[in-house]
């Protein structure tokens, strides 16, 4: 593969985990509720607002996990224990989890 195929795939398997996988989980886990629980899973991309106060925002060469406050292991710590929450609650932290395992497979799931 070229570096552009490489760095395309990267690219749509990112995406493809933030906002279509996602479904697939609301519909396994929250059948009855699904596209309830599919849009607050969509709203844990907000976690990515503590990029904005990185230089640069994006670095492709940067593990976002545990440099980012947000993306911290003492957040996703918290994220962890809100699994034992019912309800919503639940459901975005399955949600932010899910980002965090995102970012990092990103980073160390292919060759930099």
């Amino acid at each position: 593969m070229t570096l552009s195929e490489i760095t395309f795939l990267k690219t749509f398997t990112h995406y493809f985990l933030h906002l279509v996988f996602p479904v697939f989980i609301a519909l396994v886990f929250f059948r009855k509720n699904w596209k309830k629980a599919y849009l607050i899973m969509l709203a844990t991309m907000l976690v990515d607002l503590d990029h904005i106060f990185a230089s640069p925002v994006f670095d492709p060469s940067r593990n976002s996990i545990g440099f980012h406050l947000l993306h911290s292991y003492y957040a996703i710590a918290v994220y962890f224990l809100l699994l034992f929450f019912k309800g919503n609650i639940r459901i975005v932290a399955i949600g932010l989890l899910f980002h965090m395992l995102t970012d990092f497979l990103d980073f160390n799931l292919w060759i930099h």
